[in-house]
C-alpha cells in the first residue's frame, strides 16, 4: 500500500459517524454515484472500506416504533379510550390501566405508517403522544 492509500485510511478510521455519512454524500455527488447500489466488484468499495461500514450503520433506517402516550386530560379520557379500544383489542378495563400511571407505551415495534396513524388518532381525541 502507498504512503498517500494508508495516510486515507488512518484519516477514515478517525471519522465519527456523522462525519463518514458526510463524506458519502459528497462522494455520491462528486462522482456521480450511488454508494447503497451494488458495485460489481471491490473497485469502489477498497478506496471507503472504513467509511463506508461506519456510514451505513448511520445511514440505516429505523423500521420498528413504539407510541408512547404521555398525557390524557381528564375532560378527554373518554375518547382517548373509545380510540384505544378501536386501535387495539383491549377491553375498557384494560385501557383504563394503560391511560392511568402515565406515560406508558400503548403500542411497541409498530411500523412508521401505523405508528404515526395512531399517534395522529390519539391525539385528535386529545392525548399527548410521542413516537420513538
Amino acid at each position: 500500500m502507498s504512503q498517500t492509500t494508508t495516510e486515507i485510511i488512518e484519516k477514515l478510521k478517525s471519522l465519527t459517524l456523522l462525519e463518514a455519512a458526510e463524506l458519502v454524500s459528497q462522494i455520491e455527488e462528486t462522482f456521480g454515484v450511488d454508494a447503497s447500489a451494488a458495485v460489481g466488484g471491490a473497485m469502489m468499495m477498497a478506496p471507503m472500506a472504513a467509511g463506508a461500514a461506519a456510514t451505513e450503520e448511520a445511514v440505516t433506517e429505523k423500521t420498528s416504533f413504539e407510541v408512547i402516550i404521555e398525557n390524557v386530560p381528564e375532560d378527554k379520557r373518554v375518547a382517548v379510550l373509545k380510540v384505544i379500544r378501536a386501535l387495539t383489542s383491549l377491553g375498557l378495563r384494560e385501557a383504563k390501566e394503560l391511560t392511568s400511571g402515565l406515560p406508558k407505551t400503548f403500542k411497541d415495534s409498530a411500523s412508521k405508517q401505523e405508528a404515526e396513524e395512531a399517534k395522529q388518532k390519539l391525539e385528535e381525541a386529545g392525548a399527548t403522544v410521542k413516537i420513538q
